[in-house]
C-alpha cells in the first residue's frame, strides 16, 4: 500500500475530526457567551426564585442564607452555568445537529428535525409551567411550620430543589414526543401504547405525586393533567402513523390484463 492510498484513507477521518474540532470550539465559545449573561442575570434569576421566601417573611421571619463563606459566589457560578447553556442552546443544538446530520438519510433528517421542533417548545412550556408552579409549592411546604419558628432556608439547597423541579416538569412534557419517536422507529406499536394506557396512567401520578408535596392534590392534579393530554396525544399520533403506514404495506391492484 502506498503512501498516497493510505492518506487517502485517512483523509476522510481527519477532515471528520477537524469538523468535530471546529463546531466543537463554536458551540463552546457560545457557552462561554452564554455563562458570562447567567452571570449578570443572576440578580435577576434570584429575584424571581427568591419571591416565595419574601412572600413567606410577610408573615414570620424567612430568608435565604449561606452557609460557607463562598456559597453566594457558588451559587451564582451555579446559576450563570444553567442559564449560560439554556441561552446558548440554538447554537450548540444547531452545531450538535449538523455534525451528525451527514450521516442520516433524508428521512430520518426530516425525523430528527421535526422531534426536535416538538421537543424544543413543549420542553420550554414544561419548564414555564414549573415556574409557574412553585411558589405554591414553597409557601405550602414552609406552611407546615408554626408561626413562631424560623424558616431558614440554605441557598444553594433551595435553589437545587426549585431547578430539579422545574427541569423534571420540563422534561415530563417532552415524553410524549419519544413515545411517538419510538413509534416511528417501529418500536412501539400503537396498539401496544394503547394496551398500555392504565401503567403510563400509573405512571403520570405516581411522578406528579413525586414532584408535588404530597397533601397538595391540587398542584399534583395540575401537574398529572397536562401530562395526560400530551400522551393523549402522542397516542392519537402513533395511531394515524400506524393506519398510513398500514395502507401503504397493501398491496396495489393488479394491473389490467392487456389487450393483443
Amino acid at each position: 500500500m502506498t503512501t498516497a492510498s493510505v492518506a487517502r484513507g485517512t483523509m476522510p477521518l481527519v477532515d471528520h475530526l477537524a469538523e468535530a474540532r471546529r463546531r466543537g470550539v463554536r458551540a463552546a465559545a457560545a457557552v462561554l457567551v452564554g455563562i458570562a449573561l447567567g452571570f449578570w442575570l443572576a440578580d435577576d434569576v434570584l429575584d424571581v426564585l427568591r419571591a416565595p421566601v419574601e412572600q413567606i417573611a410577610r408573615d414570620r421571619a424567612a430568608s435565604l442564607n449561606y452557609d460557607t463563606v463562598t456559597g453566594a459566589f457558588d451559587l451564582r457560578m451555579r446559576i450563570a452555568v444553567m442559564a449560560g447553556l439554556v441561552l446558548s442552546s440554538p447554537v450548540w443544538a444547531r452545531e450538535v445537529f449538523a455534525f451528525l446530520a451527514p450521516g442520516l438519510t433524508r428521512r430520518e433528517r426530516l425525523h430528527a428535525l421535526g422531534f426536535g421542533l416538538a421537543a424544543v417548545p413543549l420542553f420550554a412550556g414544561g419548564c414555564a409551567f414549573g415556574l409557574a408552579l412553585f411558589p405554591h409549592m414553597v409557601e405550602l411546604l414552609a406552611g407546615f411550620s408554626a408561626a413562631e419558628d424560623t424558616t431558614i432556608l440554605t441557598a444553594t439547597y433551595y435553589v437545587d430543589f426549585v431547578l430539579t423541579l422545574v427541569v423534571a416538569i420540563g422534561i415530563a412534557f417532552v415524553l410524549p414526543v419519544v413515545v411517538v419517536m419510538l413509534n416511528v422507529l417501529g418500536l412501539a406499536p400503537a396498539a401496544s401504547i394503547r394496551r398500555s394506557w392504565r401503567l403510563i396512567v400509573v405512571v403520570i401520578t405516581l411522578f406528579s405525586a413525586l414532584v408535588t408535596p404530597a397533601a397538595d392534590l391540587l398542584s399534583m392534579f395540575l401537574v398529572a393533567a397536562p401530562m395526560a393530554g400530551l400522551f393523549g396525544v402522542a397516542v392519537l399520533v402513533t395511531h394515524v402513523h400506524d393506519a398510513r403506514a398500514a395502507r401503504r404495506a397493501l398491496p396495489g391492484p393488479d394491473p389490467a390484463p392487456s389487450l393483443s
